[in-house]
């Protein structure tokens, strides 16, 4: 056998498990942390987090199913309407409406993926892109429900499991958002792993081989699209009861493309890229618009071009540069 071909097809060692539950536990326990050592800031971090939970969405549509999507902010939008005419005119238990807007979001994902998903590249984008522009311009005319151009307002959430309320300084709304996030995470983590996983892997690299291998291509572009809309509309659901108010802005293209930024920030196809994504965005936005309120989208488009250009595999590849380089001293000092 030929030793060079050998060394080329052998596989890389594994990551050993304990490094890989540290590089787990590392992003949570931050998100914790900021719970008590930025009391002051914990409106600015829920909306980082419910950031997250929208382009963690995103990931595993465009990600890791490779969907081209300029409208998914239709989705976000939904949730969030979802969830306050629920709390308005329904129910104002937290929990109920979040799962009422999770599964109305995740139907019009089914509803609209079955329609579009059959086409592909600039038709696929542009037809997403009309479906956004029409959630948006329904909503804008039922101003009886939606409230139209003024939003709808007069959202009052009970306190969380009967016994937590939603206070000014934003406590409950804090941890709520990050315990919806961790459930949801933990389900695309071990749902990417799955073979339906690695068979939308398959589908993004090449849809005939996978089709000629008897994949059902359609039906798994179809169930990835509504569980990524469901997971968008939980996101929307979110921002709905802990800031009591939805806007039209929900729905609009900035909306969308404002998502793809944090993923394109934060890198595809690695769910943690979420996090780092919309963690500097939501911070660098904030910082931005205290020092110029009219030019702070200079300073993001600045910081999109910079690591569209430089870092490949966006703010994640630096995270990877530090863990490797991290591992490769470890092992320069740890006796043999």
């Amino acid at each position: 056998m030929n030793p060079e071909r050998s060394r080329a097809t052998r596989s890389p060692p594994a990551e050993k498990p304990h490094a890989a539950g540290w590089g787990h536990l590392l992003p949570w326990t931050a998100a914790l942390a900021f719970y008590f050592l930025g009391a002051d800031f914990l409106g600015l971090g829920t909306n980082a987090l419910i950031m997250v939970l929208f382009a963690l969405s995103l990931d595993l549509v465009l990600g890791y199913a490779g969907i081209i999507t300029m409208g998914h902010a239709a989705f976000f939008g939904f949730g969030a309407y979802a969830a306050g005419l629920c709390a308005i005119h329904v129910t104002n238990d937290p929990v109920t409406g979040l799962l009422i807007a999770t599964a109305a979001a995740g139907i019009l994902g089914f509803v609209t993926g079955t329609l579009i998903l059959h086409t592909k590249g600039v038709t696929l984008m542009m037809l997403t892109l009309a479906i956004g522009a029409l959630v948006a311009e329904v909503a804008n005319h039922l101003r009886d429900y939606t409230g139209g151009d003024d939003g709808l307002h007069g959202i009052r959430m009970a306190p969380l499991l009967g016994a937590f309320r939603f206070d000014l300084w934003g406590h409950t709304a804090y941890l709520y958002t990050l315990a919806v996030l961790l459930a949801w995470f933990a389900l695309a983590w071990r749902i990417m792993r799955s073979p339906f996983g690695r068979s939308l892997d398959g589908i993004r690299q090449n849809v005939r081989r996978m089709r000629a291998i008897g994949t059902p291509v359609w039906w798994r572009m179809v169930a990835v699209y509504s569980l990524g809309a469901a997971m968008a509309g939980t996101a929307g659901a979110l921002s709905a009861q802990t800031t009591r108010a939805v806007g039209l802005t929900a729905l609009e293209l900035l909306a969308s493309g404002t998502v793809l930024m944090v993923l394109i920030l934060g890198g595809t196809r690695r769910l943690y890229g979420a996090f780092a994504g919309a963690v500097v965005y939501v911070v660098v936005q904030d910082f931005a618009a205290q020092v110029d309120p009219f030019r702070w989208m200079f300073v993001i488009g600045a910081l999109l071009m910079a690591v569209v250009l430089f870092l490949e595999n966006g703010l994640m590849g630096i995270i990877d540069f530090a863990a490797a380089r991290a591992r490769s001293l470890w092992r320069e000092q740890t006796p043999r």
